[in-house]
């Protein structure tokens, strides 16, 4: 495009034989003026850019906060909702975050062991029930969490929960659950 507009003002601008006597009080000549013109441009770019890139950057922090211990803790206030759908969603995530040993202790120390336990006390269903002992089942992969788990009545109230027939999936949460606290030597009355 710039080859189109150079070769269009050459053939617009060719200077006439009887105006040579004029001269151009310029300091800079056409190429200078280009070369400015295309450094500014590239400077612009790049300032609209970073704005570009800034602006996105702020949008995704407000908007988009699942990322890290923000999203631990949102899960770990799902938990705390008297509304079913939302306690399940909350164990469902802590089931997924709870991957490593340092994320496990990270949901125990944000009071998410707590607030399973909990859960699954007063759960009334079994889908309630399923995801709140595999969020326990995840957070119990560590011994020490598990000991800690133990150390706040889980032990006791996994024992107490309903057993269901047709959830088999709920009953190895369970069993997994009692055979880890078992093997850990955790008594109930603790």
């Amino acid at each position: 495009m710039r080859t189109i507009a150079r070769q269009l003002s050459t053939y617009l601008f060719r200077r006439n034989p009887g105006n040579e006597g004029t001269t151009k009080f310029s300091f800079f000549n056409s190429r200078d003026d280009r070369s400015i013109e295309e450094e500014a441009e590239r400077k612009i770019g790049w300032l609209l850019k970073i704005i570009f890139v800034g602006s996105v950057s702020t949008i995704g922090y407000h908007f988009f906060p699942y990322m890290g211990e923000n999203v631990m803790q949102q899960s770990v206030s799902l938990l705390k909702v008297k509304d079913p759908l939302f306690k399940r969603m909350g164990a469902s995530r802590l089931a997924r975050f709870a991957i490593d040993d340092d994320k496990r202790k990270k949901i125990l120390d944000l009071g998410g062991a707590e607030a399973l336990i909990n859960m699954l006390e007063v759960a009334k269903d079994d889908r309630t029930r399923k995801e709140a002992l595999k969020a326990l089942s995840a957070l119990s992969q560590s011994d020490e969490v598990a000991f800690s788990l133990c150390q706040a009545g889980a032990n006791s109230v996994i024992k107490s929960t309903t057993d269901s027939s047709e959830d088999t999936e709920l009953m190895s949460y369970k069993t997994n659950l009692l055979k880890k606290f078992q093997d850990l030597k955790c008594d109930s009355s603790s």
